[in-house]
């Protein structure tokens, strides 16, 4: 009886987990996808390096101002209505630009699926982490993390070739109908979410974001989780505009995101066997390296096939942060404030989504490519050397 007991939530947990996973394979290939099909359709509008800069900076600019405020929302309120508005934000964004089509309803779309995303992650990420046992959390985030990796390579792919196919504005159309999932399992109550627990002391008034940029184990989390995102984005915004100016189709494009999505898919699928012979800091350190690395060859090289072969490469060196990072943070966050933390956590991320897009759009406008891809990669190179100080 007690072991019947103890299966019946295991299997429960199982089934939340992977529900979970799969709504948001769905809601990420929209953000995913639509992130590539605004580039393209920007450049294909005539728009400038720096406008397409623009756009990639609008998905992060809300986020970057109220994650930590919607982080605190669901450690209050739970994870399911933050969950349910996200999707539908992101829905009516996919679908403005097959509505209006013109370079405004870009920008409108940019907002509006940025800005559900970022609802709809903060409260997932915040929900994963108590699903199942303490001791199952970094499977659960590597198991979510190749959700991510499935759905980073289906949205550019479905962007690219249906581009090619059908045009952009129909591209956008078939993005939208992919949220109608997760809407629909959220407004039915179909996913039975456990319940985190309360802040340590709900009275306490004295709280703020400074006490965790301040945390000495916390801060370390955060800037690292910065340089690694603001890599995964500088990815995303630079290879449209590099393969466009070389002379790329979108369906080529898009099959440079899908090499680099099927990367972090299998180094996320060896994920738990390599974390038994080196510890997170320099798992980081290397993933932060290779990443350099990746950064200093994309502008020397042109041809789609070297090309898919070094976004590999960074998909191998991105692929395993995502799940270290989360665990970290996890881990070393006080008591009741998960939430809030990886609210923090995404604001600085979206911070530099806004100011790298911005100032490297600018830079590629001013003198072409190479400096934005060499720059970031010095960057990267200095992070691995400050994360390799980490123990």
């Amino acid at each position: 009886m007690i072991r019947d007991a103890d299966a019946a939530p295991s299997r429960n947990s199982v089934r939340t987990l992977y529900l979970l996973i799969f709504i948001t394979l769905l809601n990420h290939s929209v953000f995913a996808g639509t992130r590539v099909s605004a580039s393209l359709y920007a450049i294909h509008l005539n728009a400038t390096p720096f406008t397409v800069g623009v756009l990639m900076a609008l998905y992060a600019l809300l986020p970057m101002l109220f994650a930590v405020s919607m982080g605190r929302m669901t450690d209050r309120v739970g994870a399911r209505v933050p969950m349910l508005v996200g999707s539908v934000a992101i829905a009516a964004g996919a679908i403005l630009p097959f509505l209006w089509r013109d370079l405004a309803a870009l920008y409108i779309a940019s907002v509006l699926i940025g800005s559900g995303f970022m609802m709809y992650q903060v409260a997932a990420q915040h929900i994963v982490g108590y699903i199942g046992r303490p001791e199952d959390r970094s499977m659960n985030f590597s198991l979510s993390a190749l959700g991510f990796s499935i759905s980073g390579f289906t949205g550019p792919m479905i962007a690219g070739f249906g581009i090619d196919a059908f045009g952009h504005a129909a591209t956008f159309a078939a993005l939208a109908a992919f949220p109608l999932v997760p809407i629909a399992v959220l407004a039915l109550d179909r996913l039975r979410l456990p319940q985190p627990p309360a802040h340590a002391s709900p009275l306490d008034t004295g709280r703020s974001v400074a006490d965790l940029l301040r945390h000495r184990d916390l801060r370390p989390v955060f800037i690292t989780s910065g340089l690694l995102a603001a890599a995964w984005d500088m990815f995303t915004f630079a290879i449209p505009i590099y393969g466009s100016r070389v002379g790329l189709s979108a369906s080529s494009i898009g099959l440079v995101f899908g090499t680099f999505s099927i990367a972090t898919f299998l180094i996320r699928g060896l994920l738990p066997t390599i974390s038994r012979r080196l510890s997170a800091w320099p798992l980081l350190a290397v993933s932060l390296a290779i990443a350099g690395a990746s950064f200093f060859l994309f502008p020397v090289l042109e041809r789609a096939p070297f090309l898919m072969a070094i976004a590999f490469l960074l998909g191998l060196g991105l692929g395993m942060s995502q799940p270290m990072v989360m665990s970290l943070l996890h881990d070393t966050v006080p008591r009741g404030r998960v939430g809030e933390a990886i609210g923090v956590r995404m604001t600085l991320v979206n911070m530099s989504q806004i100011t790298i897009p911005l100032l490297f759009g600018a830079l590629g406008t001013a003198l072409g490519m190479l400096p934005v891809f060499w720059a970031t990669a010095l960057l990267l190179s200095g992070g691995s050397l400050y994360a390799r100080r980490r123990r």
